[in-house]
């Protein structure tokens, strides 16, 4: 397992509460840390769907980054995603990984888990690999 910092130097990364926790180079698993903010709560009390949608992006992508050794980024073709349980404020946990990866196309999954374990959404996506900003390619 690999364990060293997420780079989370976007803004949106910083909204969500963006923490790396590890990402385990057999299974091309990455776990991050989120936090929901207050902000992120619909009327209802939960975080909005669109939200949720984007921690499973982020946890998605990074997989593919970290699988490449941060040499290439998803682009993203298809997102999918099924809400399990209601996504509450305050520490979430997200699981994303590579499920096949090819020359010119990609398959994604995500996880997106509360602090007690419970899993509350999950995600797939199709996507087409691209160089990833900044990397030597």
């Amino acid at each position: 397992m690999i364990e060293r910092p997420h780079n989370a130097d976007a803004a949106h990364a910083e909204l969500m509460g963006v923490e790396f926790e590890q990402f385990d180079e057999e299974r091309e698993e990455i776990t991050l840390r989120f936090t929901a903010p207050d902000s992120f709560i619909t009327p209802r009390g939960t975080v909005q769907g669109g939200l949720v949608a984007g921690f499973l992006d982020e946890v998605m992508g990074w997989a593919h980054v970290w699988a490449t050794k941060h040499e290439e980024a998803p682009l993203n073709l298809d997102i999918n995603m099924t809400l399990l349980r209601p996504v509450m404020a305050g520490p979430l946990v997200g699981k994303g990984r590579v499920i096949r990866r090819g020359r010119r196309v990609i398959f994604l999954e995500g996880e997106l888990f509360d602090e007690n374990g419970n899993l509350l959404a999950r995600s797939t996506s199709t996507a087409i690999p691209t160089p990833r900003p900044g990397s030597e390619k």
